[in-house]
């Protein structure tokens, strides 16, 4: 018994210690087998795996951040970034299609078949609509609609409104420059794309967001502009008022330094909000100031004037007949403008009288070849340079395809197309001694804070010596003074400019308009030591049309109020600040 018992125990041993074996071995090789199946996964199969775990159950929404911020010359933001939210919806997610496609139309002012197509998509994201007003969605949050999520964006906002608008330009859905500077310096002001991520189910559907904005992230510069917002307000409220009292189609107006080429305001009317662009006519968001030429007319007589002082064929006392109002060449006959019957005039008075025979029998003096170089010289025909997109050349003909007529008739400002721009440009040169600055509107480039590209004045090229150039603001003074211009004259201040009436050229009949004009002035003040060159022109004014009465009036009450604004001393303060010394 004794010993059948000891063979029983033994051979219950052996059986536990066969199975102990064996679990231990199938323990072994099922550890073994999970060991090389995780180091599969995590190591030969990561990469893919990783990738497809995103792909599953990670979403990513591609949106532009940090786009940089543009400030006037004394760093008022002109243009900034705010904080929205973009609508967008998983489809399969929604439980009544009907009764959201109808709450989100009423909610965010869309059209409701529309959205309806949308929200029946197949895809697991579609956007319904980016960058919504905060009242559009406060309303569409109420209704709690299942399927519909929010996501955080940036939307470019101009806080003051049509102020610079054609100069500032504006941005597409995706912060991309589209016009105007905003275009010119993409590059530098576009910010940085960031992927704010969704987490997903397993069916794909979008549940939450996990990503947010971060500042850090941001790679754009901010950029510093010549303009003064508050030049450029007084040069668009004047500017405004003249077109809407006169009923005129357009109008422009521009303030420059004369010294340094800055611009401190860039007018144009009509205006557009560019918070709202696609409200107004592409054919407004145009710079015409940049972007259109003009036939100048009798501004351009001071270009002449300036040529003969110049290569001293003529002083500005030298005296010249001016035919009594009527001269010949070839088959055409020039004539005054409202039929004055000018005998013998002084230069000074040619300019003065804007007497269209005087200024040809100068440029006749000048001589064609030289003429078309003194133009050129000036700045026309070829683009100024201004970093803003769009610019036109203008339009100047080779001298070798001048008609026998041309040279009358680009002396007093016909037959030759000139931007803005480019005409206050040549005034300038005048005005500061006979240098020609390249105009520029952007002053400095930021980032982090800090300047790190500052635009400086660039000269050009000499147009005419400094006696020339004193010469002419004495003449220009006298437009001012006793002839044209007389209405543009400011109290405390010389000034010097020129009046400018010229017909426009209808391209239909080939022929000049006798009803439709551009009113111009141009001038500087203070003209012995100018601070501001200033040009308004106003297209198609109806009633009166004579640059004298429509432009000249503006001139004065934008160069009152900028000269009062920088402080610039009246003849008057002047000399009660050194009898006081």
């Amino acid at each position: 018994m004794a010993k059948n018992k000891k063979q029983s125990t033994g051979t219950f041993r052996d059986g536990i210690k066969t199975r102990l074996i064996i679990v231990s071995v199938f323990l072994f090789l099922f550890g073994a087998a999970l060991i090389g199946r995780l180091a599969s996964l995590q190591i030969v199969q990561h990469e893919t795996l990783l990738a497809k775990s995103d792909k599953q159950y990670v979403g990513t929404v591609k949106t532009q951040f940090g786009r940089g911020v543009i400030y006037d010359r004394n760093l008022n933001e002109l243009a900034q970034n705010i904080e929205v939210e973009s609508v967008y919806v998983t489809p399969s997610k929604i439980l009544d299609r009907k009764a959201a496609a109808r709450i989100l139309a009423v909610s965010l002012n869309l059209d409701r078949d529309k959205v309806y197509k949308k929200i029946s998509s197949k895809r697991d994201f579609v956007w319904i609509k980016r960058k919504c007003d905060l009242s559009e969605i406060v309303m569409l949050k109420k209704a709690s609609l299942s399927g519909v999520g929010f996501l955080s964006e940036q939307k470019r906002f101009y806080p003051k409104r049509e102020l610079a608008a054609n100069v500032l330009g504006f941005v597409g859905i995706d912060n991309q420059g589209l016009a105007g500077v905003e275009h010119t310096h993409q590059s530098k002001l576009k910010g940085t794309t960031i992927r704010q991520v969704t987490e997903r189910d397993a069916k794909g559907r979008n549940i939450q967001s996990l990503g947010g904005l971060r500042d850090s992230s941001r790679k754009s510069y901010d950029l510093v502009l010549t303009i003064d917002e508050v030049i450029q307000y007084t040069a668009e409220y004047y500017l405004k008022n003249q077109v809407e009292r006169f009923k005129a189609d357009s109008g422009m107006a521009v303030v420059m330094d004369p010294h340094t080429g800055e611009i401190y305001a860039m007018a144009n009317v009509p205006q557009f909000n560019p918070n709202h662009y696609g409200a107004f006519s592409q054919k407004i968001w145009k710079n015409n100031i940049v972007a259109s030429s003009y036939e100048p007319g009798s501004i351009f007589k001071p270009i002449v004037a300036a040529a003969a002082l110049d290569k001293e064929l003529a002083r500005p006392q030298d005296v010249y007949f001016c035919e009594n109002g009527k001269l010949k060449i070839g088959n055409a006959t020039i004539g005054e403008a409202s039929d004055h019957k000018f005998g013998w005039m002084t230069m000074n008075d040619i300019i003065a009288k804007s007497s269209n025979i005087g200024v040809v029998k100068i440029a006749q003096q000048v001589g064609k070849k030289s003429f078309y170089e003194y133009i050129r010289k000036f700045g026309f025909g070829e683009k100024s340079g201004l970093s803003l997109p769009g610019e036109s050349a203008g339009q100047l003909k080779a001298q070798k395809n001048w008609s026998n007529l041309s040279l009358a008739s680009i002396s007093f400002g016909h037959e030759i197309a000139v931007t803005p721009i480019q005409m206050v440009s040549a005034l300038s040169a005048i005005a500061n001694g006979g240098n020609l600055m390249e105009p520029h509107i952007t002053k400095a480039l930021i980032k982090n804070g800090k300047v790190v590209q500052q635009f400086k004045p660039k000269k050009i090229h000499r147009v005419i010596s400094e006696k020339a150039s004193l010469q002419m603001v004495e003449i220009l003074k006298s437009v001012v003074k006793t002839g044209t211009g007389k209405k543009a004259a400011l109290d405390g201040f010389d000034v010097a400019g020129k009046t400018g009436t010229a017909q426009k050229y209808n391209m239909e009949t080939g022929s000049y308009s006798g009803t439709e004009y551009i009113s111009s002035f141009i001038g500087f003040a203070p003209a012995d030591s100018p601070r501001l060159v200033i040009l308004v022109m106003i297209d198609n004014p109806k009633g009166l049309h004579w640059g004298s009465v429509v432009a000249a009036p503006v001139f004065k009450k934008i160069a009152k109020k900028a000269l009062r604004y920088l402080n610039v001393l009246s003849s008057k303060e002047r000399v009660f600040i050194l009898d006081r010394a």
